[in-house]
């Protein structure tokens, strides 16, 4: 890939990812000049690790060096207090925006596990495809935090991911969330840090999603008590806008992976009942499986990829007319036209529009051991 990059350098000067006009969009209207991704459907105009994590990624599949680099910087400045250097890695806050003050700073300074594994693999995939050794570098410090603040040894199970450092461990009981550990980003880092715990972590991920979806529905959160996955004490047993990452997930991975075919098909519900009913419940109780609520659009975008590596053409079908309302082109925000967030598609359906659509569309895939595989047709 490499060879990729440098046969297309000489041509960046054409104008900006013209062949991906939903990553443009998305640009424009979310990212500052300066890096930071906004979601403004929230009232603090929340920037999340999540979003800068998901951003980079979306970045390095367009070969967008400039807005990665970007992001990457407003991150280190603001999320992790300039300490976000090889020799000097801090695991990056989860929460940014408007305090009540009216200042703008961090509003909950905890990490989120997910956010961190991503800007990690994008660090190591952008290290290697752009062949850049700094990234390689701080990625592999990122990982080793992660692994001494983010990962606990559960009893009888071994290595898992918690959701962040701080509050998710009380008393006997650890609360989990199946949506933290994708399988694919797990397999990218287990391949540049072999002796990690990250293929444990797969392993564990699966059978936290196959034991805690029994009709084939992934809650949003789960828990570990006494050497068993439990019914979470907080959010019950509701599967929605966390667990809709869990089916995205299990789609983007490799049809090679081992675990890839298992994991699908702990998911089955979620197919069967949009074949059944043509949409995607908003919620399921996963241990009835009483489904109530009509998706966003975010949902049919999560869903194309699990539907593609299925084979189940119908559903794919479905998901595709949905996803069509992401082409529609939307104006930067300015000062006089701030972001309506009553329009659709709002902030999380373009995001999750830019990994499931980006994904059937061929414009990048995760190969066997979880490296990215981008189609690249130019620089930006």
């Amino acid at each position: 890939m490499g060879s990729i990059f440098s046969a297309h350098a000489s041509t960046a000067a054409a104008p900006q990812c013209t062949d991906w006009t939903a990553y443009r969009t998305f640009t424009a209207r979310f990212v500052q000049a300066d890096g930071r991704v906004i979601d403004y459907s929230t009232p603090t105009q929340q920037t999340t690790s999540e979003g800068q994590s998901y951003a980079m990624f979306f970045a390095l599949v367009a070969n967008d060096r400039a807005t990665f680099d970007r992001l990457l910087a407003w991150t280190r400045t603001n999320l992790a207090a300039n300490q976000f250097e090889p020799g000097n890695v801090r695991l990056p806050s989860w929460q940014w925006g408007k305090k009540p003050d009216g200042s703008f700073g961090v509003l909950d300074p905890n990490s989120a596990s997910d956010s961190d594994l991503w800007i990690a693999y994008d660090l190591l995939q952008a290290g290697r495809l752009w062949n850049e050794r700094s990234y390689t570098q701080l990625g592999l410090a990122l990982a080793a935090q992660i692994v001494r603040h983010e990962v606990t040894n559960l009893a009888g199970l071994g290595p898992m991911l918690l959701p962040g450092p701080q509050g998710f461990i009380t008393g006997d009981v650890t609360r989990l969330n199946p949506s933290y550990s994708p399988l694919p980003v797990l397999r990218g880092l287990a391949r540049e840090i072999p002796d990690g715990p990250w293929n444990q972590l797969a392993e564990n991920g699966y059978k936290l999603v196959a034991t805690t979806a029994p009709r084939g529905f992934s809650p949003d959160w789960a828990a570990y008590k006494a050497g068993q996955f439990v019914v979470d004490p907080q959010n019950r047993d509701t599967g929605s806008y966390d667990a809709i990452r869990v089916y995205l997930w299990a789609g983007l991975a490799s049809s090679a992976d081992p675990l890839s075919k298992p994991w699908l098909a702990a998911l089955g519900g979620m197919r069967q009942a949009v074949t059944q009913s043509g949409y995607p419940p908003e919620r399921v109780n996963v241990a009835t499986g009483v489904m109530s609520g009509e998706s966003p659009l975010s949902y049919w975008a999560a869903l194309a990829p699990y539907f593609k590596t299925l084979g189940d053409e119908r559903s794919l079908g479905l998901a595709r007319t949905h996803l069509a309302a992401l082409d529609a082109p939307v104006a930067a925000p300015s000062a006089a036209a701030p972001p309506n967030p009553d329009r659709e598609p709002v902030y999380y359906d373009r995001v999750l529009g830019l990994f499931g659509a980006g994904f059937i569309e061929g414009r990048y895939r995760f190969d066997e051991a979880g490296r990215l595989v981008p189609s690249w047709r130019s620089a930006c």
